[in-house]
C-alpha cells in the first residue's frame, strides 16, 4: 500500500521518545506534549474515559501513567474537566504512556488539543508502544521506575536516564503532598456539573465543613458543596487547634499523592486530635490510609496498585457492590487494624482494604474515589452518609 505521491504508507520513522526503565529496558516511541524527560513510578490506569481528569489529579505526581484504553485524546480537552484545585501546582502526572496516536478532537466541549493541553502542562507524553506488555510487565513485576524523555530531533543519552532510573529512590518513604497542597486557606461553594447548565454554586449551606488539602479533587469539594455544605480548603499542615478554630460541622481528610506514613509523620498527630474531638470525619484515599495509621494500623506498597474506574468494592455494611474510581498504590494493612476500628469496605479483586469505620465516634473513611471523575456514580452515596452523620451530630 502506498500514498498517493508514492512514499510508503507506515514509513520507518525515528523515535522520538524514550520510556526507560531502572532495569535497562529501553521503548521507543514518538514524542506527545512537552519536551525534556521527567523520572517516576509507572502505573497502568484501566479507565476508559476521562484522561483529563486522570492526569489532572493530584495524586498521580510522581507517577508515569499507561493507559490500557489504546484511543486516548480523540474528545480533546476544556476547562472544565481539570481535578487540580491549586492551580499554581501542575504536578499531577509526570506522564503519559499511549498505545495510539493522538487523533484530532471530536467533541462538543473540546477547545484544545491534548497535544497541545500536555504541552501547556508541562506533561509529557509517548504513543506508539505496546501499553498491553507493558502493562502485563507492571502486573507481573510490579511498579517499576522509569524515566519518560521526548526529544523533536530523536537524540538522547540513554546512558544518562537509565541511570537516573536505577537511582531514583521511588515513591516508599516520599513526601509528595508538599508540592500538591494549597498554599493558603480558601472557601469553596461550587456544586457539580449539570447537563447544559454548567456548575451551580452552593448560596444556602446547612453545614460548615473543614477539608484538609493533602491533593484534593475538584470534584470531591462539588460534591461536598452539592450536600449543602460551606467547605473551608486549608493546608496539609494546618494544626488542629486551627482547625478546631473554624467551627466546623464536619472534617474532611483528602486523597493525596505520595507514602502516606511520610505524610503520617506531621498529619497522624492533627488527624488523632480530630477524632478524639468527635467531630464527624469522612477520609478518601490518602486521608484513609493516614486515619488508619491515626487509630495504630500499618500501610503496605502494593504490587501493582488500584487505578482505574470499574473497581468492584462491597459495602460490608449494606452487602451492595459498587463499581468504583480507584488511584492508590498504597493500602491499608486490614490485619494491624485495631478492635475499634471496623472494616466497612472491601475490594472483589483482591480482598485489600477499601474503608473503615470507628465503632465509638462519627469517623469513616474509604480508600477509592466516591466522587469519580473519572468514573462511575456508584459511591456518590458516601457523601450522604457524611452529611447525615453532621445532621445527626448537630440535633444531638
Amino acid at each position: 500500500m502506498t500514498t498517493n505521491d508514492n512514499s510508503p504508507a507506515w514509513p520507518d520513522r525515528k523515535p522520538t521518545a524514550l520510556l526507560v526503565l531502572a532495569d535497562g529496558t529501553v521503548l521507543e516511541g514518538f514524542g506527545l506534549g512537552a519536551e525534556g524527560s521527567a523520572v517516576g513510578e509507572v502505573c497502568f490506569n484501566t479507565a476508559m474515559t476521562g484522561y483529563e481528569e486522570i492526569l489532572t489529579d493530584p495524586s498521580y505526581a510522581g507517577q508515569l501513567i499507561t493507559f490500557t484504553f489504546p484511543h486516548i485524546g480523540n474528545v480533546g480537552t476544556n476547562d472544565e474537566d481539570i481535578e487540580t484545585v491549586n492551580m499554581a501546582a501542575t504536578l499531577g502526572a509526570r506522564g503519559a504512556i499511549l498505545r495510539a496516536a493522538i487523533t484530532d478532537p471530536s467533541n462538543y466541549r473540546a477547545s484544545r488539543h491534548l497535544d497541545q493541553w500536555l504541552k501547556a502542562r508541562g506533561i509529557i507524553g509517548l504513543s506508539g508502544i505496546d501499553t498491553r506488555a507493558l502493562t502485563a510487565l507492571i502486573r507481573s513485576k510490579g511498579m517499576p521506575n522509569a524515566v519518560i524523555a521526548h526529544s523533536r530531533d530523536g537524540k538522547f543519552d540513554i546512558e544518562a536516564l537509565k541511570k537516573e532510573a536505577r537511582e531514583w529512590p521511588g515513591l516508599e518513604g516520599m513526601d509528595l503532598v508538599p508540592m500538591v497542597t494549597s498554599g493558603q486557606r480558601f472557601t469553596w461553594d461550587e456544586t457539580p456539573w449539570v447537563w447544559d447548565k454548567g456548575f451551580g454554586h452552593q448560596d444556602k449551606p446547612e453545614f460548615n465543613v473543614v477539608a484538609v488539602d493533602y491533593g484534593i479533587k475538584r470534584n470531591i469539594l462539588r460534591l461536598l458543596a452539592g450536600e449543602g455544605c460551606k467547605v473551608t480548603v486549608v493546608p496539609a499542615t494546618t494544626s488542629a487547634e486551627d482547625i478546631f478554630a473554624l467551627k466546623p460541622d464536619g472534617i474532611f481528610l483528602s486523597n493525596g499523592p505520595g507514602d502516606p506514613a511520610e505524610t503520617g509523620k506531621y498529619a497522624v498527630p492533627v488527624i488523632q486530635k480530630i477524632v478524639e474531638s468527635g467531630i464527624p470525619t469522612f477520609g478518601i484515599c490518602l486521608g484513609h490510609q493516614m486515619l488508619g495509621l491515626a487509630m495504630g494500623g500499618k500501610t503496605v506498597k502494593m504490587h501493582q496498585g488500584h487505578h482505574g474506574a470499574n473497581h468492584p468494592v462491597k459495602d460490608m455494611t449494606t452487602g451492595k457492590v459498587e463499581i468504583t474510581s480507584m488511584n492508590h498504590g498504597f493500602a491499608v494493612d486490614k490485619t494491624t487494624l485495631p478492635d475499634n476500628v471496623e472494616q466497612t469496605h472491601v475490594s472483589l479483586f483482591d480482598q485489600s482494604n477499601c474503608g473503615i469505620a470507628l465503632k465509638d465516634k462519627p469517623v469513616f473513611s474509604v480508600q477509592y474515589h466516591p466522587e469519580a471523575s473519572p468514573g462511575p456514580r456508584d459511591s456518590h452515596y458516601l457523601f450522604r452518609r457524611f452529611s447525615d452523620l453532621m445532621r445527626e451530630k448537630k440535633r444531638a
